[in-house]
């Protein structure tokens, strides 16, 4: 018997056991763990460098990173948002380093300062951390009147459990959304989130390794402009929503990067809707539109007119992507500026900022696997994290309907909901 248990030993489970330890250290706290080993995403994340937050410190400006959660996130960023999370890890000896794009990481650059500093906190707190406890069933108590205070029950493979609270921080668990879809919560149908392009394409073919920023716009293909259109009608979604700009990398099955995984995110919906076959629009120079480059080009091309194309450094383009680019707009490795014509002037302006891919599925990044789906957020109490329909219920992290795009926002949502979370099951 525990006053709570936390259901998920990843990140929101063990930052919520450990704040509402802090908060009432009489209480008796359990994590319940599926796996063999506890913190396993954590370990993966940010390269194994662990991206711990965002050095976005205004509640409204950090809310524009998340597609699901924006509106209902706000008021929680008020109560706890980066600068609580910085000062959390620097009070346990973690030192943050910001990066120029704004992500955190520990000065270590290693993941598994952050689980040993949860670790030893837990330890430390009294905390018991249980693995090998893939959970079976919860039932509640209180329909049944029974055992007094102790709410409910959570049946493992291996014990039964009893718990006056309990916080749920299962992250992307079927078996999980399930349970509380038969409790009586509605579940939004998970579809993934943070995930790479599939494109086969000669003007990327053996440049992988090549980055550079771009911006990247969703369109429809020929096939499925109706279905798109009627995705964005369907999610209200803006076709604005749907470009992004931002480093952009050439990989061995098409493209990833920033620019890419930010597109990913506020598409996840609408591209799981088109099964993932759609195509993209991409200008390697953002500073540039069509036509303003094609009057540059003209320009090069009357002072530069002795040169070769190939082997001149006419913008700020990986060499390798600049020679593919040249050569799709039917201009020879030996082409001099003087010696093209108009039509191939207009090729190059096209290619350099209005390129074409068609997108054929996708790929998991790295395996920070996203889910954008869960508990819908209209049953949730965003003051306290609690169920509307299961009182005594809380929630914290992926397992409702929240997801960010990547540089530390989806562990900004896992603090900041496992620590409202913690304040109200804590409470005397």
């Amino acid at each position: 018997m525990f006053d709570v248990i936390v259901l998920g030993g990843g990140a929101a489970g063990f930052y919520g056991a450990i704040h509402i330890a802090e908060r009432n250290p009489k209480l008796k706290i359990a994590i319940l763990e599926r796996g063999k080993e506890v913190l396993t995403k954590v370990k993966v994340s940010g390269g194994g460098r662990c991206n711990v937050a965002h050095a976005e410190f205004d509640p409204k400006e950090i809310t524009k990173n998340y597609p699901r959660g924006e509106r209902e996130l706000v008021g929680p960023f008020h109560t706890y948002c980066s600068g609580d999370t910085m000062a959390f890890f620097e009070k346990r000896g973690i030192q943050l380093n910001i990066e120029g794009d704004g992500r955190m990481f520990p000065a270590t650059n290693s993941s598994q300062t952050i689980i040993d500093c949860f670790l030893q906190e837990t330890e430390r707190l009294g905390i018991k951390v249980l693995k090998n406890s893939s959970i079976v069933g919860i039932t509640s108590l209180n329909e049944k009147k029974e055992n007094g205070d102790y709410a409910w029950a959570i049946k493992t493979i291996r014990n039964t459990y009893q718990a006056k609270k309990i916080l749920v921080a299962t992250g992307s668990n079927p078996k999980i959304w399930e349970l509380l879809r038969q409790m009586g919560h509605t579940i939004v149908a998970p579809v993934p989130s943070l995930f790479t392009f599939n494109i086969q394409d000669e003007r990327i073919t053996g440049i992988q390794g090549v980055s550079t920023n771009a911006s990247i716009k969703i369109i429809p293909s020929k096939v499925n402009n109706g279905k798109f259109k009627a995705a964005l009608k369907k999610y209200s979604i803006q076709t604005s929503d749907l470009e992004s700009e931002g480093p952009l990398l050439i990989t061995h099955w098409g493209m990833s990067g920033p620019g890419i995984l930010r597109l990913s995110a506020w598409g996840a919906r609408i591209l799981n809707d088109l099964n993932y076959k759609f195509s993209i629009k991409v200008n390697w120079l953002p500073a540039y539109h069509e036509e303003g480059l094609l009057r540059q080009l003209q320009q090069i091309k009357e002072v530069e007119g002795k040169k070769t194309i190939l082997r001149t450094k006419a913008f700020d383009l990986p060499k390798r992507l600049w020679g593919s680019l040249v050569k799709a707009a039917q201009i020879s490795d030996t082409d001099k500026w003087a010696d093209i014509s108009k039509i191939q002037l207009q090729n190059l302006a096209k290619q350099l900022t209005g390129s074409k891919f068609r997108v054929d599925g996708k790929s998991t990044f790295k395996e920070e696997f996203v889910t954008a789906g869960g508990v819908d957020l209209k049953e949730i109490n965003f003051k306290t994290y609690e169920s509307k329909i299961l009182p005594g219920l809380y929630f914290a992290g992926e397992v409702i309907n929240v997801d960010a795009i990547t540089g530390g926002f989806n562990f900004q949502n896992a603090w900041t909901g496992a620590y409202i979370a913690a304040q109200a099951i804590a409470k005397p």
